[in-house]
């Protein structure tokens, strides 16, 4: 077994990309949702790499962190990545966060401003009670390629048809020893019974950073309406067709979004 002890292992697994130009400022940090990992991210960092240096982690529990000493809800998870960012001796970065990478990118703001120069949240959780709790917790529990591609079919906008591999991927990862119940237990925090935990939006707002949320409204996970009542000093970018998987579905505005929130 892996030695994932702090020593051995001081920050998350990720995939950092170098940009192809002239880049001396923080690099994009990119925090992937529940049940994801960093490859999710692996063509937006192909797009942000023409002007910026991104790095993707996967968050505890997830990807190549499986197996991380301690995995739960976002806060958790949120001390893992500041932790990975003072390893990696990043004093300034811009945070990108989906679905629940998102409520993990609000929280590494709230405890660490002078850390973060720019935020932009996709589709984030925390953001409203709102939850859908049965899918996701089936989804924790799939590990048929079948079952996993129903599933997966309820994260996007309707019109939006389903790369094949998704599924088939998404099924071999649960076929790791101890992956389907790691999911589990951290459904388990994120889902307060049939609610999720909520951040504290004003205190957010009152963060001195640009703040961008993204949101689909096809969104079956996390309602948009979310979005809607956010204080205007958050600049708010909903999309029409769109659902819950927005930087897979309209990755081109994503990019374009997230380096103009970045000063790129």
């Amino acid at each position: 077994m892996t030695d994932l002890s702090p020593s051995a292992r001081p920050h998350l697994p990720f995939r950092d990309q170098e940009a192809t130009a002239r880049d001396d400022g923080a690099p994009i940090v990119l925090l992937h949702g529940f049940g994801g990992d960093r490859l999710s991210w692996q063509n937006i960092q192909v797009a942000l790499s023409t002007k910026k240096r991104s790095i993707a982690f996967d968050l505890p529990g997830h990807g190549e962190a499986l197996d991380w000493p301690r995995i739960g809800n976002a806060g958790v998870a949120a001390k893992a990545v500041t932790q990975s960012l003072e390893s990696l001796e990043l004093p300034k970065v811009h945070m990108v966060g989906h679905s629940m990478g998102g409520a993990v990118a609000a929280l590494v703001a709230l405890r660490n401003p002078d850390l973060v120069a720019s935020m932009t949240l996709l589709a984030p959780g925390g953001f409203g009670p709102e939850i859908n709790h049965r899918l996701l917790r089936r989804y924790a529990t799939a590990t048929d390629a079948s079952e996993m591609e129903v599933l997966l079919e309820q994260f996007f906008g309707w019109e939006f048809k389903l790369p094949k591999f998704l599924a088939s991927t998404a099924a071999e990862s649960r076929a790791r020893p101890g992956a389907v119940a790691t999911l589990e237990a951290i459904a388990d925090e994120i889902i307060d019974g049939r609610v999720q935990r909520t951040l504290p939006r004003d205190d957010l707002a009152a963060l001195q950073m640009p703040i961008k949320v993204l949101w689909g409204t096809q969104d079956r996970v996390l309602p948009t309406r979310q979005a809607h009542k956010l204080p205007g000093i958050v600049a708010t970018h909903i999309f029409e067709r769109v659902g819950h998987m927005v930087h897979l579905e309209i990755p081109k505005d994503v990019t374009r979004l997230i380096l103009q929130n970045a000063g790129a």
